[in-house]
């Protein structure tokens, strides 16, 4: 059932309903009432929802990646300090944007073009899982409905509770030797640690996300590539076709007219052969009357 269901929703939503109809009377025949049920309350995606599930199914490594990815980052956010901000934004919209032009290509290659608004949701949406932890989860489902909607900032959501607003790790319990200051200051250095691991983490984890970008690129313009060669070769083989085309089009004139000359022609062999036979008969006709005077004259 859970396998039908991710089938269904991704089904381009010009065909969900009638798709949904038919699992849902294959259900029925087989008796299964309460998938029925399930299958009938399916809800129909937008264009945006449908691309982004599309993504997610057709693409499982690098969705698992790009949800790592949003773990790291929510993690790491907290953590990080203007300059870092800044890069973390600009390398964020480096992999949401390259990830968005793979759904669309997806969403094309499934007969359905996605217009700048429907590219925009479908952007809005995988920001939303990057910043977003229930985002993240509603997107790892694979049945969305709706695009969703980026929150104003980062949620850590899943990250440590150090970092959770609010919040404070527990020192680690001093010796009875160690001294109130001591104790405190490896409390400050713990926090220092984790939080350049979890900077760590980010930037490892977005210099990935842009490794990835650059291989998708290289591929997307071998892709490109590979198109404009095939462009090159239909409009090649249409002017072929054309020209043949004109070539046979002109053939049927000619063809047309032979045709008429043709019978034009055998109109004249039949006068000219009535013609023929006139004179034979006259002349047949011309030599029996010379012979008939010469027997008369004798």
């Amino acid at each position: 059932m859970e396998a039908v269901l991710d089938e269904l929703y991704t089904t381009p939503p010009s065909d969900f309903v009638a798709r949904r109809e038919t699992l849902a009377a294959a259900a029925k025949t087989a008796g299964r009432v309460a998938d029925v049920r399930r299958i009938r309350a399916a809800r129909r995606p937008t264009l945006a929802a449908w691309a982004a599930n599309l993504l997610l199914r057709s693409q499982p490594e690098e969705s698992r990646q790009f949800l790592e990815l949003g773990r790291t980052l929510r993690e790491a956010y907290l953590a990080l300090n203007a300059d870092g901000l800044k890069d973390l934004s600009a390398q964020r919209r480096r992999v949401v944007s390259a990830l968005s032009r793979q759904a669309a290509q997806l969403a094309r290659d499934a007969g359905h073009r996605l217009s700048e608004s429907v590219q925009q949701d479908l952007e809005d949406t995988l920001r939303a899982v990057l910043a977003d932890p229930d985002a993240a989860d509603r997107w790892a489902g694979g049945r969305l409905v709706n695009a969703l909607t980026p929150p104003t900032e980062f949620r850590p959501g899943t990250a440590p509770a150090a970092e959770k607003p609010g919040t404070r790790s527990r020192p680690p319990s001093p010796s009875r030797s160690a001294s109130p200051g001591r104790a405190s200051k490896d409390e400050l250095a713990e926090r220092r640690r984790v939080r350049q691991e979890q900077l760590t983490r980010a930037r490892e984890a977005a210099e990935a996300a842009e490794q990835h970008l650059r291989e998708e690129r290289a591929r997307q313009a071998d892709v490109d590539a590979e198109l404009q060669r095939a462009r090159e070769r239909t409009e090649q083989a249409r002017r072929r076709m054309s020209a043949i085309e004109e070539q046979l089009q002109q053939a049927r004139e000619e063809c047309r007219q032979a045709e008429k000359e043709q019978r034009e022609a055998e109109v004249h062999s039949r006068s000219a052969a009535d013609v023929v036979a006139q004179a034979e008969r006259a002349a047949h006709e011309t030599t029996q009357q010379v012979r008939r005077m010469t027997r008369g004259t004798t």
